[in-house]
């Protein structure tokens, strides 16, 4: 069954499952103690350490590993933050980060701190002079990913950190996506990774640090990984995941080649070939291996249910797949369309003809499900009254665009639709609706139970 989801979790590398096992047998020991098992565990620690620095472009002694990604996210944010406390409370991210940034954003909001958020372009790149325009006086730390973990975009991290060295203000990265592929550009301050992303093993995680940069570690001291990660380190997940990372290192640049050429094939034939698509995220400056796109009409959950069952495992940020029913916070800053969104993010070494069954499959199985859920064809070609209201209340998407589209025809060039709705969705699907098919989204306005989107009909 061909997986198509690496930006969730890459599969074991065959070099991990050898370091791991051979690892367990040799690396068990307590690396802080002088006795022979001990030293054997201290050696390979180091070993990893040294190997995980070199793909970084680091020193030994700047990376410290952590127990995952998300503690790496987590305790760098902390640490930068109180270490430059004297110069201020204010912490800049962009609004695509990956949810763990956020979620240490809110937390130091929540503690007093104050937040911004840098607005992305429709492709989910942030532009340098918009970031360099949030940091001020009292900046204590900014954060921007390297590549955006649901589209795949690449983040112009060499010209931020640039504007951040010139502010005073260090940066932290998030190369959980893209460290993979090569190192991070750029004058860097602090840096975080996650070895499942690349083919290691899960609980193992990468904070470097650079000299210089203020960092005061929070939580209890403890004597481990230079105070910066807490507890026993877990040697075999370690050498796993550092002889993994040199591993894809070694085959990125041919690997990277083919599976781009693979994912410009998924860009062009879904375009060509499923109706009222949208293809998501920079087109250009983007990762090799991951391409997102959404449907029109097509409920995210239902989608995602018929290409497992064709045998394939591909995800989504539609809010049709989640429980809070709300679209994932990365289509909705960059405004496109959420619903029926589908991620294929190919791992190393995918075949060839697993994605031309897919590309073979996807049409067909795109074309039932708006059948299902009962979308037009086309829309009417004549108009009657001026304005019509459609009432979408109580129910979740697609089905408000749909109902938009099913009556959209029936109003003169010039003449509104509004559609009532409660659905969190319908606030970025109907704007996207209206930019694919090239009518006015008018706006919005509060309405009894939910709200009203209006739409005005241009041709």
């Amino acid at each position: 069954m061909p997986y198509f989801d690496s930006a969730s979790s890459a599969p074991l590398h065959p070099v991990a499952r050898q370091a791991l096992q051979a690892a367990l047998d040799e690396g068990w020991a307590d690396p802080a103690r002088l006795y022979r098992e001990g030293r054997r565990a201290r050696l390979l620690l180091d070993a990893a350490r040294e190997a995980a620095a070199e793909a970084v472009g680091c020193r030994p002694d700047e990376l410290v590993f952590t127990p995952s990604g998300t503690r790496a996210v987590h305790s760098g944010v902390a640490g930068a933050l109180a270490g430059r406390r004297r110069a201020g409370r204010h912490l800049v991210v962009s609004a695509v980060e990956h949810s763990s940034v956020l979620h240490a954003a809110a937390a130091h909001e929540a503690d007093g701190g104050t937040v911004t958020e840098v607005p992305v372009d429709r492709t989910g790149r942030v532009a340098p002079e918009t970031y360099a325009a949030a940091l001020r006086d009292g900046t204590a730390l900014a954060c921007l990913q390297s590549a955006n973990h649901e589209v795949g975009t690449e983040q112009p991290v060499a010209e931020v950190a640039g504007a951040c060295r010139e502010a005073g203000v260090p940066l932290l990265v998030d190369a959980a996506q893209s460290l993979a592929w090569g190192p991070v550009a750029g004058e860097w301050s602090l840096l975080t990774a996650s070895a499942h992303k690349w083919g290691g093993p899960a609980g193992v995680g990468l904070l470097v640090v650079r000299k210089g940069v203020r960092f005061a570690p929070q939580g209890p001291a403890d004597e481990r990984e230079s105070g910066r990660a807490a507890g026993f380190e877990n040697i075999p997940g370690i050498v796993a995941a550092a002889a993994s990372l040199r591993a894809v290192r070694a085959e990125a640049a041919e690997e990277a080649g083919r599976l781009r050429e693979l994912v410009e094939r998924v860009r062009a034939r879904v375009a060509g070939s499923v109706p009222d698509v949208e293809v998501v995220g920079d087109p250009v400056r983007r990762l090799p291996h991951l391409v997102t796109f959404s449907c029109l009409y097509v409920d995210g959950e239902a989608l995602l249910h018929e290409l497992d069952r064709a045998g394939f495992s591909v995800s989504s940020g539609s809010s049709c797949t989640s429980s809070t029913l709300t679209p994932s916070h990365v289509l909705r800053a960059m405004g496109v369309l959420s619903e029926g969104n589908v991620r294929v993010s190919l791992p190393f070494g995918t075949a060839e003809e697993d994605v031309e069954r897919f590309l073979q499959v996807l049409p067909g199985t795109v074309a039932q499900l708006r059948e299902r859920f009962g979308a037009p064809a086309a829309a009417p070609a004549t108009g009657g009254e001026e304005s019509l209201v459609v009432d979408a209340l109580g129910r979740r998407c697609p089905i408000p665009v749909i109902e938009l589209a099913k009556v959209f025809g029936d109003v003169p060039v010039g003449g509104t639709v509004t559609v009532l709705s409660d659905d969190e969705a319908a606030r970025l699907d109907i704007p996207a609706w209206c930019e694919m098919r090239g009518q006015e989204y008018v706006g919005e306005r509060p309405a009894d139970h939910g709200t009203a989107y209006v739409v005005r009909r241009t041709s």
